[in-house]
């Protein structure tokens, strides 16, 4: 089912007209969890009309044949995507754009800032990837053309200090975590049950976790491991957990949004290893859950977490290391009690309604003042 939604509540005269260009619900990761919490609560203001755009557009049935057909497949969806974004022009203020790095940025984020100068359109760019500094140093056009948006809004202060460093004004508008639908669970004595739930690619070193809990089962032989979502790694991972003789270890797959919370209240230690990321949401869900975390020091994740007061941190690639703190988890109540607790206290930082009250502010500054372009 396309998405496009449309706030309804609007005042003529004072409305300001956004359209946010994002990933649909359809489409998993946390791009799109952000883009539906971001819609729902600024959906809610009267003054704001914010109209849902999604990045992945359904063809007509007709031609969903050409969906099985990679090359053009791309150039189909960019058709149908720009076709559309030009019939919206005419009708926004604002485009609000939440962007990934390097080919999807070309793709996609590329054609609704060069259509938005066209239309005088004002342009913030939400970048949202973890690979900036690649995006920045590796593709030509990625510092011109992020130099036409009026905004640049990242998730993270590590973003921002990315950007600074090639010369991006950018600034940080928090992710938004909804704890009430999070279930907290105070935990002390922890039982070996682990979680992983990041997409089964690369950059995000499930491997790691594998070898690392390989280690922990030589010390709890009845500790068990979850790993849920997908990706094109699953084979290979799935061997690996064989060849190492794992055992109570299980890949469920997709798991759909509204189960998540019951994953987390279901395990004691959550696990994540990327070696590259930005803002992950997953880890202020744990927060919000009570649910204890080991972390790689990847990109964003020392700017939410820190180590020994709201997290356990360890270097990249470094299995051992995450074995040690599991079994410091596992064996240390008081350490525990003290990362929940303050990890707790820390995930308010992310409610949705000075998140909201950010963008609003942005939004009318924007219109207001005609801003000039401030990534200069």
């Amino acid at each position: 089912m396309q998405i496009r939604e449309r706030n309804r509540a609007r005042t003529p005269t004072t409305a300001v007209r956004v359209l946010l260009i994002a990933p649909s619900p359809e489409i998993v990761g946390g791009q799109s969890v952000q883009a539906t919490y971001l819609f729902s609560v600024l959906s809610q203001v009267p003054n704001v009309e914010i109209t849902r755009f999604p990045l992945d557009r359904r063809p007509p049935r007709p031609l969903l044949w050409v969906r099985r057909i990679p090359y053009l497949r791309t150039v189909f969806n960019l058709a149908l995507y720009v076709t559309a974004l030009m019939r919206q022009m005419p009708k926004q203020d604002i485009l609000h754009i939440f962007s990934a790095g390097l080919s999807s940025y070309t793709l996609w984020t590329v054609p609704a800032l060069l259509l938005g100068k066209l239309y005088r359109k004002k342009l913030i760019v939400n970048y949202r990837d973890g690979q900036a500094e690649q995006h920045i140093t590796g593709w030509r056009s990625a510092k011109p053309t992020l130099k036409l948006a009026d905004r640049v809004v990242a998730p993270s202060h590590y973003l921002v200090d990315v950007f600074e460093k090639y010369g991006i004004q950018a600034q940080s508008i928090f992710n938004i975590v909804d704890s009430a639908w999070f279930k907290y669970r105070e935990r002390r004595k922890l039982r070996p049950i682990f979680l992983a739930n990041r997409m089964l690619e690369p950059h995000y070193n499930v491997d790691c976790i594998l070898r690392g809990f390989a280690i922990v089962q030589q010390r709890y032989p009845e500790a068990s491991l979850t790993i849920a979502h997908d990706g094109y790694c699953r084979p290979a991972l799935e061997k690996l957990a064989h060849d190492l003789k794992l055992q109570n270890t299980r890949f469920i797959g997709q798991v759909a949004r509204q189960h998540v919370p019951e994953l987390y209240d279901a395990a004691d230690i959550y696990l994540t290893t990327p070696n590259i990321d930005c803002m992950p949401g997953s880890l202020l869900e744990c927060l919000a859950s009570g649910l204890p975390i080991i972390a790689t020091k990847a990109g964003g994740i020392p700017y939410i977490v820190k180590d020994r007061e709201t997290a356990l941190l360890i270097d990249l690639d470094d299995d051992e290391a995450l074995a040690q703190r599991a079994i410091e988890l596992l064996e240390n109540e008081d350490l525990v009690a003290r990362l929940t607790s303050r990890g707790y206290e820390e995930v308010k930082r992310y409610h949705w309604a000075p998140v909201r009250d950010q963008w609003v502010a942005l939004y009318r500054e924007l219109v207001a003042n005609g801003a000039d372009n401030r990534t200069e």
